[in-house]
């Protein structure tokens, strides 16, 4: 069936409000953080233009010529791409459609091209003394991200799968485990920070001195404010909390298997470790690829637990990346840390991206 243009717009009128409310929400300030990574300034008032300069502190004017020039080289050949294929197919989707789709794409390839501009203008920066010099405070930061990231793939989605697999088979008591699971993730950060920070103080935490009371005055330690421990300790408690989601989704894909399965293999003769192989695994692959998708964009992104459990401390130890954003917006440098979110969502979105392939091809074997 097909529309007049008329009929598209009046149409397209509907969802209007909710397509400008959202503009203003969420298009208007992700085009603005770009626009503040290229000054210096609050944010709010007295920006200066720099260029990429914050780009340049946080990746090396090398990373910055290479990072222009792969980003700009994507922004140019997709579009093109699909303007190739919109002259060789039939025309689908809406004529509105198709406008917006139209403009967005020459526009990628104006922000395409100004991007290999700069990154030949620039190449031979690549060679000069000072060409890898990063801000390493930054990449530290990230680093911890990715540290509390690992615990929470391994332990922390070990868990959920382990306990989700023993409550699919508690079909009377498992919505009454489910509830129990899922209040953890339900409540704010800084009430769980704050509960962990009560019980493991020196004075006058409950662990501390329920340890001295049992005799084992040897097994206490300041878990929050040494550097040995207080990174482990917030990714630890990061697990405990978050572990919820997890067991909540995967025990979903387990309850979509359909049992005949199960007992097919049963009567062929395959026991619990081959079923568990065979089947489990295989049909409940996407699931797990979304929880570990979710975990790791979850994760990296926190912020409440540091700051009310150790506040970035001892010695920065603790500062994640997240946190250093929010504390260069604390000290007014807003195109920093715009540039900082830029770089940090570059990673997410090709970590996700690439875990998605990976289990496309997966499906396919």
């Amino acid at each position: 069936m097909h529309y007049t243009l008329k009929e598209e717009i009046k149409n397209f009128s509907f969802i209007l409000p909710a397509l400008v409310i959202f503009s203003f929400f969420y298009i208007l300030p992700f085009f603005y953080t770009f626009l503040l990574a290229l000054h210096q300034g609050s944010g709010l008032s007295s920006l200066k233009f720099v260029g990429l300069e914050n780009f340049r502190r946080l990746l090396s004017p090398a990373g910055v010529v290479i990072l222009s020039g792969s980003m700009g080289s994507i922004l140019v050949v997709a579009p093109l791409l699909r303007f190739w294929k919109e002259r060789k197919a039939a025309p689908e989707g809406s004529r509105v459609k198709r406008i917006i789709l139209r403009i967005v794409g020459i526009g990628s390839i104006g922000i395409g091209g100004v991007c290999i501009f700069y990154g030949f203008r620039a190449f031979s920066e690549i060679f000069s003394s000072s060409a890898w010099v990063i801000d390493r405070e930054w990449w530290a930061s990230v680093g911890r991200s990715f540290y509390i990231t690992l615990w929470a793939l391994t332990f922390q989605n070990f868990l959920a799968f382990a306990l989700a697999l023993c409550v699919d088979r508690a079909i009377r008591t498992g919505q009454i485990y489910r509830a129990i699971f899922f209040l953890l993730p339900v409540l704010s950060e800084i009430i769980i920070g704050l509960l962990v920070r009560s019980l493991l103080l020196p004075y006058p935490g409950v662990l501390p001195h329920f340890l001295e009371r049992l005799g084992l005055e040897s097994w206490i330690r300041d878990w929050l404010n040494d550097p040995r421990y207080a990174l482990t300790t917030l990714a630890i408690t990061h697990c405990w909390r978050g572990f919820g989601w997890g067991f909540v989704i995967l025990l979903a894909g387990l309850q979509t298997i359909p049992q005949t399965l199960y007992e097919a293999a049963r009567i062929d003769g395959a026991n619990g470790w081959q079923r568990f192989i065979r089947i489990t695994i295989p049909l409940m692959l996407p699931v797990i690829v979304l929880v570990v998708i979710l975990t790791i964009l979850g994760t990296v992104q926190v912020i409440g637990l540091p700051m009310v459990l150790t506040r970035g401390g001892p010695a920065g130890r603790t500062t994640v990346s997240v946190l250093r954003i929010y504390n260069e917006l604390k000290n007014y440098h807003a195109g920093y840390a715009s540039s900082q979110g830029i770089i940090l969502g570059i990673i997410l979105v090709t970590l996700s991206f690439t875990l998605l392939k990976i289990s496309n091809k997966l499906k396919k074997i």
